[in-house]
């Protein structure tokens, strides 16, 4: 055998504190999501600062943000949208019916409405 079986050695032990628990994730209501998303497209909005007041990582509420987008549903307001606002009344209503203002046309959906319908009638608005 070798000598260097024979000889002293030394160890080291580390030590190490538990890995932190990966926290739940949260099932967030499509009507939270349509909340923050909202609040994201408003002019000098944060992303980031409304994620993380709202216990959420930024890269989360950007991914809801992108896929709004991508897929049609909302849209940030162009240079040929921002017509000027001399006045605004908002009535809070306890109701099932949302009504979207687009220009000079208002459209009314019931609460049951799928939202694939409701996403081809606003792009058909725009579009006139």
């Amino acid at each position: 055998m070798s000598d260097s079986v024979n000889q002293p050695r030394i160890f080291e032990v580390l030590t190490a504190a538990p890995v932190r628990a990966r926290r739940k994730p949260r099932d967030w209501p499509n009507e939270e999501k349509e909340r923050l998303i909202a609040e994201t497209l408003l002019p000098g909005a944060n992303v980031s600062a409304i994620a993380r007041a709202e216990g959420l990582d930024p890269p989360q509420l950007y991914g809801w943000r992108r896929k709004a987008l991508s897929s049609g549903v909302v849209a940030p307001l162009t240079d040929t949208a921002k017509k000027e606002v001399k006045f605004a009344r908002v009535e809070p209503v306890a109701s099932s019916t949302v009504e979207i203002v687009i220009g000079d046309v208002v459209v009314r959906a019931a609460g049951d409405i799928e939202a694939d319908h409701l996403a081809e009638v606003l792009r058909a608005v725009r579009k006139a």
